[in-house]
Order: structure tokens, then sequence, then C-alpha cells
């Protein structure tokens, strides 16, 4: 796959990109490899865990910059500040278990690229998003790990076979 022989890389490449993170890593690693699954594991979660904290600091650091533009101040003031404002105290309830939760469920949409954006647009803090980023993609390492053992035995419930 991508023409590169070292399946790490594809890996590390896989769970880079946004959309497919664990969602496509983890079972190209089981099914497309001949890496052990723990491996695979080991691989796809920590390429995630890290890449939740880049993109938040790559938000933090270029939002700035857009917002030196009035337009879009004005625009991200009415935008996403007072709505955060009025959810602020739900953020501060269940922000850190409830990113962790977004992050965890291997749904599209959700992953660490929204999970960051969500978490910076709702000033739920970076170290309190280092933690649900953290548990969010061991959950949704292990809900894919299921997912891929059981997956193909589990669709031969719907499968009749002739």
């Amino acid at each position: 796959m991508l023409g590169i022989d070292n399946p790490i890389l594809v890996l590390v490449i896989l769970t880079l990109l946004p959309f497919l993170e664990l969602r496509a890593s983890i079972p190209y690693g089981i099914f497309s490899t001949d890496l052990h699954w723990s491996i695979v594991f080991i691989v796809c979660v920590i390429t995630n865990i890290i890449l939740g904290p880049v993109i938040y600091l790559f938000l933090d650091k270029v939002m700035h910059i857009f917002l030196r533009i009035n337009f879009i101040h004005k625009l991200y003031h009415k935008i996403i500040e007072k709505p955060r404002q009025k959810v602020h105290a739900a953020v501060e309830r269940y922000g850190t278990l409830g990113v962790a939760l977004f992050i965890g469920i291997p749904l599209p949409g959700s992953g660490s690229y929204s999970g960051a954006l969500g978490s910076y647009l709702l000033g739920l803090g970076y170290k309190r998003f280092i933690i649900a980023n953290t548990l969010g993609v061991i959950i949704a390492g292990i809900a894919m790990l299921l997912i891929s053992f059981t997956g193909s035995s589990a669709l031969g419930v719907f499968i009749k076979r002739v």
C-alpha cells in the first residue's frame, strides 16, 4: 500500500490521515501485514495519542493569526465565543469524559482531529484535552481491535451460506 515497504510506516501514515485514524490503521495492520496485533495496536495508538496534542497546539497558534483579521474576529466572536460562554458549565462538568468518549467511539467524524477542534473551540484546555485524547484513543484502539477480531465472524450471522 502507498508503495511503501515498511508496514510500520504505513500504519503511522494511515493513523495520521484525517477521518481514517485508527478506524483504518488497526484493521489494515491486522489483516494486511504480518505484524502481531499487539505491535499494530501499540504503533497506531501511540501515533494517534501524539497526533491530538499536535493538532490542538496548531489550532491554538494558527487561530490567533486569523483572529487579527477584523471580519474573522467578529465572526468568531458571534459563532464561537458567545455559544462557548453558554456551554462553559457543561464543558467544565463533562468536558474531559465527554471528549474522551467522543474520541473513543470509532465513528466517522469522531477521533483526535475533531476532538482537538472541539476541545479548542469549547475551551477545554490543553492539559484536560491531553487526558481526554489519551483515554479516547485507548478506547478507540480497543474498540477497533474487538471489531477487527470479531468482525468477519460476526458478519456471518447476517450472511446466509449456501
